[in-house]
């Protein structure tokens, strides 16, 4: 006989969540399935709040299901372990990042590229606690702040893994990064911290003085100036480009040199043009790339904690997560909002 829903996941759990399109998120009382024998939970501390989320509680994409508890750059402390958990114990710090499932048989999971399994599971927790395999916790280093630390587990992993698997991480390369937001300033650190020589691009000449002194770019170029762009043609072995709005790349592939590489990590929602001229007379491509597998997630956390490399963060309160989702529309935020889980969300139970 199959089991009701409260017999699968008989644990009580706390979040807030959207109930439809208008994203507008409130308490919610759900359940989650108890600890089982290779299961890891943990309480959240911390949640950062990724544009996708915002995405995801609008439905902009057109596959959202509702109530949704958004939430996939959670860190905590775990609190329970299986029988034939082995990676970590209680009381440990960890996170857990934008995907919690997959196959595990197919060719992607076989190459420790779990999150391009047909069959991905995605992360959902604005809450007080979850539970996962130990195949998605990811161990943080006993250095690292948690709060800045929890964004790494998308936006880091979304601009390091490209930088690694387009070789752009290498010392001397150029590489441009297109938007100084919460992708792009993480981009930023680490392009610099392979050794790649690191140009901002940016739509807004106001961030200049951001990108060059205080996250350490080489240089900036201001995307709506034709004489910087002329200037710079033909310079960067890549990019890698965070806008989620839709924008022209017809001017950023007359950046690349010959057999340049232009990588988009955001996603608009409507689709860009493209120049196929300007591909094929420089050998230059075009290509996407989305988060990265769990091996290369600790990978990632363990050259961040190396060098240094978190978020700049806005901490808030759970109660002022609509309000952050306003600015966040406005890319009013500096450069990651995180929500205070452990010390905030109890007091918005109703």
């Amino acid at each position: 006989m199959a089991k009701s829903p409260e017999e699968e996941h008989p644990v009580k759990a706390f979040g807030w969540a959207a109930r439809d399109s208008s994203g507008h998120l409130s308490p919610f009382n759900f359940s989650r399935r108890e600890t089982g024998d290779e299961d890891v939970r943990l309480k959240v501390l911390y949640c950062g709040i990724c544009h996708t989320d915002l995405a995801n509680i609008k439905n902009e994409w057109g596959f959202s299901l509702f109530p949704m508890v958004p939430g996939h750059e959670i860190a905590g402390e775990v609190t329970e372990v299986g029988s034939k958990v082995r990676k970590v114990k209680v009381g440990d710090k960890v996170g857990v990042g934008c995907m919690v499932g997959a196959c595990h048989s197919c060719e992607s999971c076989a190459n420790d590229l779990e999150n391009y399994c047909p069959k991905m599971i995605l992360t959902y927790s604005y809450s007080d606690h979850m539970v996962a395999n130990e195949r998605y916790i990811v161990r943080f280093p006993d250095s690292m702040p948690l709060d800045a630390a929890a964004p790494l587990l998308c936006a880091g992993i979304t601009v390091y893994s490209p930088l690694k698997y387009f070789g752009l991480a290498e010392q001397g390369k150029h590489v441009g990064i297109v938007g100084l937001g919460g992708l792009g300033h993480v981009a930023v650190k680490f392009a610099k911290a392979f050794g790649a020589k690191v140009t901002v691009i940016s739509t807004s000449p106001s961030k200049k003085t951001e990108a060059l002194e205080h996250l350490g770019a080489d240089s900036f170029l201001n995307s709506r100036d034709p004489d910087q762009l002329q200037g710079a043609m033909g310079t960067l072995d890549g990019i890698i480009d965070t806008v989620s709005a839709v924008h022209p790349i017809l001017p950023l592939l007359g950046l690349l040199k010959s057999q340049g590489k232009l990588v988009l990590v955001g996603a608009p929602d409507k689709p860009l043009e493209l120049p196929v001229i300007s591909l094929i007379m420089g050998r230059k491509t075009v290509s996407g790339s989305s988060t990265g597998g769990m091996k290369e997630t600790q990978e990632m956390i363990d050259f961040a904690a190396k060098h240094n490399i978190t978020a700049d963060i806005e901490v808030i309160s759970m109660d002022y997560v609509n309000t952050a989702m306003e600015r966040l529309a406005k890319a009013d935020v500096r450069y990651r909002f995180v929500i205070d889980i452990a010390n905030t969300l109890a007091a918005t139970k109703p």
